[in-house]
């Protein structure tokens, strides 16, 4: 399927679009390209698409409008600070510039929590597909103004990938101030060439893209190609492209092989899996035997207490944890049914020994064969990357 079919058959899209491309480092805001942008996406929603736009630009825009120089390193509060003062004017810019085509725009500010509660992530959902039926472009952005560290979702390439999971978008496009992904940085190898298309990524290309430069926002080009894995492994193709190339969009549109395109997974995770192995909150890890890997991975089981042979961080119930083989290989992801504390008291132990344990009524299975995301083992190293933010 090349680009143009891609796009034609694609009823709903994701668009994200870097810092890089919209500001100037010295000038901030863009205005002249956000409107060229503007029109190229109203076109595609024009052609009976549903397009959503993930917006960086906040804080670049901030810090120009603050005269705070270029290469100076902001504090936390001065990212917050300089993200309030350049999200109003970014979003006011979008407004104008779909007006000026017809088209309605609505801002959507999102913290790493909004889509972490699974409550919280369907009602975003809710949202946003109301907007689309009714014609409304949706402007998503990260809430810098209140995220911090510990909370943030990592950058908008990460946003993105998950949107197009969230609204089960057949296409995300990331527009950045490259023309694509490299097979080399092209600082230390001149002859670096780019990557037409992409049928699956592997730990190759994850260590090849952490190596080369990226835009000027919180991304680069690793946080791309893992966005990229992310949103192939939910059945949805991406295409990374250079927003400075004039009318690339249509140009996307017209068929011309613009960018990198990756392809889809052939087996796809399910949208709730998809959201249990990359967005639902997590951070722990939980060791099995050998005996409970061949019940996963061979026999599409649950886990259960008495394959646990170790307990790895500080989680709560209902928290998604990474089930680890010996010697750490990754097996998958799972909602864990006992906080740390209590998993680390029941480890090992068969069922009428966990009630005796606890003294209460307790859960069969640590983690539910349901809740839990089982991945290929081939590919333990390429995972072990894409899992670490």
């Amino acid at each position: 399927m090349t680009r143009s079919e891609l796009i034609a058959k694609s009823r709903r899209v994701v668009v994200k679009v870097g810092s890089a491309v919209l500001t100037d480092p010295d000038q901030g805001l863009d205005r002249a390209r956000v409107e060229r942008l503007a029109g190229q996406v109203a076109r595609l929603a024009t052609a009976g698409r549903q397009v959503v736009l993930v917006s960086s630009g906040a804080i670049a825009s901030g810090r120009a409008k603050a005269g705070i120089p270029p290469g100076r390193e902001l504090s936390l509060p001065e990212k917050q600070a300089a993200a309030a003062l350049g999200q109003a004017g970014l979003v006011q810019a979008w407004e104008e510039a779909f007006a000026a085509h017809g088209r309605q725009a609505a801002q959507i500010l999102l913290t790493a929590a909004d889509l972490r509660s699974r409550r919280r992530f369907t009602n975003a959902r809710a949202t946003m597909l109301t907007l689309l039926e009714w014609g409304i472009i949706p402007v998503v952005n990260e809430n810098d103004t209140v995220s911090v560290a510990e909370i943030k979702l990592g950058d908008n390439d990460n946003l993105a990938a998950m949107l197009t999971n969230l609204l089960g978008a057949e296409l995300l496009i990331i527009l950045t101030n490259v023309d694509g992904i490299l097979d080399d940085d092209p600082r230390r190898n001149p002859r670096a060439r780019l990557i037409p298309e992409v049928e699956r990524v592997e730990a190759e290309l994850l260590r090849a893209a952490s190596a080369q430069p990226g835009a000027v926002g919180s991304g680069g080009i690793l946080s791309k190609v893992r966005a990229a894995d992310t949103v192939a492994r939910c059945g949805a193709h991406t295409i990374v492209a250079n927003g400075l190339v004039d009318g690339v969009l249509d140009r996307l549109a017209a068929g011309e092989e613009l960018g990198t395109l990756f392809r889809p997974r052939p087996s796809p995770l399910s949208s709730r899996k998809h959201w249990i192995a990359f967005t639902a909150p997590g951070g722990g890890e939980v060791v099995v035997d050998e005996g409970a890997v061949r019940a996963l991975v061979e026999g599409g089981k649950s886990l259960l207490a008495a394959g646990v042979r170790e307990v790895r961080g500080d989680f709560s119930a209902g928290s998604a944890v990474k089930v680890l083989g010996p010697g750490g290989v990754i097996l998958g992801v799972g909602l864990c049914n006992y906080s740390s504390q209590e998993l680390e008291a029941v480890k090992g132990l068969h069922s009428d020994q966990i009630r005796q344990r606890l003294g209460r009524p307790n859960h069969h299975e640590v983690i539910h064969r349901d809740n839990l995301v089982v991945f290929d083992l081939q590919e333990e190293e390429s995972l072990a990357c894409l899992l670490s933010n």
